[in-house]
């Protein structure tokens, strides 16, 4: 049976590019990539203890610092989220 309870979001930005998918009915698989080591983690502990399926690829502008993958990412994420919980 194939979940229906799915989110994608591709958000473009001047600094970054962020793609997230995630499966709300999952059991926990990650690949996460942002270039921020603690966003990583965190979205990996959010994908195994909530058995979310999660893939995220972000490039984003880290040699100056963090701050607009981390927003970014949170904010695809959330966007995510919205669209695989529907109405």
């Amino acid at each position: 049976m194939k979940s229906s309870r799915i989110g994608e979001v591709h958000r473009i930005t001047g600094e970054t590019n962020v793609m997230v998918r995630l499966e709300l009915d999952g059991n926990g698989h990650s690949k996460i990539v942002t270039g921020v080591a603690f966003l990583d983690h965190m979205l990996h502990q959010v994908s195994s203890h909530g058995l979310i399926n999660l893939d995220i690829d972000a490039k984003g502008d880290t040699h100056i610092d963090d701050h607009h993958t981390n927003e970014d990412v949170g904010i695809a994420f959330g966007q995510a989220l919205s669209q695989a919980l529907g109405d």
